[in-house]
């Protein structure tokens, strides 16, 4: 990567319009105390294409250029997997996850999950920074999952996740014939202390909500499709809400599901919605399932 490609322009806003730099940096981009004092050592921004004192006030129609790529090291080994990319930009990237695949490493040893293929997608791209996931799917639920390409990025969609500003939706196959088309769970969840890697619905756990919308109901097979929407995203929240209220995933065996020809559990993230911090656009992205349950059902998305 050049230097000119580290440095990216972004213009003052009307809601950016009166803030000092300093201002700016902490209130729009949330950066943390080290990355403030790294910014300032380094220079890192620059207004109209001047350093200027961190108490400069921005006007609307200035333009900020930070430098976001400084390549970073990091012990990520690259992992060669072709990837199904959803959408891509100079701040994020997002892939459709497969089923059967971690989101990240368990051990040292463990090499052969989409964060190292990230790794590897980015080292093609002649793009040496550190690929990070801004959340987590379980190795058995295939869907839409974000990355981002510099730590600046991390630290804003970080904010943005825990202010529930990216919404995720899913679909999944349940067992039952639901009594409700539509409804909200509302319970909290916690570590079950019986089971290292199971979760379940406890008083002292925490908060968690999930709506869920019938989408078509197999009474043959006694069977419904079911999308869901995440308000947190606590650890196997839909597997562990759904199993609660009678309904758990086909082929969860881990939450009392059954399994269906082999089949691991019918869960797919299928949406991510957002609305861009770099660009001000709104970003839906759709991400089609080729879990064998489930492929009937792509036009619901």
């Amino acid at each position: 990567m050049n230097v000119q490609s580290e440095w990216v322009t972004i213009p003052i806003t009307k809601q950016d319009n009166q803030l000092t730099i300093e201002e700016y940096l902490k209130e729009k981009w949330h950066l943390p105390k080290k990355t403030l004092h790294l910014f300032r050592m380094n220079k890192s921004i620059k207004i109209n294409g001047e350093t200027l004192s961190w108490n400069y006030v921005l006007q609307e129609g200035d333009k900020a250029d930070l430098h976001l790529y400084s390549p970073e090291e990091h012990t990520i080994k690259p992992y060669p997997l072709q990837l199904e990319i959803l959408y891509e930009d100079p701040h994020v990237l997002i892939i459709n996850k497969p089923q059967g695949l971690d989101t990240h490493p368990s051990s040292p040893e463990d090499t052969k999950t989409l964060l190292n293929a990230a790794a590897y997608y980015f080292s093609k791209q002649g793009l040496y920074t550190k690929p990070r996931h801004v959340h987590r799917l379980d190795r058995d639920t295939s869907g839409a999952i974000l990355f981002t390409k510099h730590s600046i990025a991390s630290s804003v969609f970080d904010q943005l996740l825990a202010q529930r500003k990216i919404k995720r939706s899913y679909v999944a196959l349940a067992h039952g014939l639901f009594a409700r088309k539509q409804g909200t769970i509302s319970e909290p969840i916690g570590k079950d202390r019986h089971h290292s890697t199971r979760r379940r619905v406890s008083k002292s756990g925490q908060a968690a909500v999930t709506h869920f919308q019938v989408l078509t109901q197999n009474k043959s097979k006694n069977e419904t499709l079911v999308s869901l929407m995440l308000e947190s995203g606590r650890t196997h929240q839909i597997r562990v809400h759904l199993s609660f209220i009678g309904h758990p995933l086909i082929g969860d065996t881990l939450y009392g599901g059954r399994k269906q020809s082999g089949q691991q559990q019918a869960l797919h993230a299928f949406k991510l919605a957002f609305w861009h911090p770099f660009t001000d656009e709104h970003i839906c992205i759709t991400a089609k399932t080729n879990q064998a349950p489930l492929i009937p059902y792509n036009q619901y998305f």
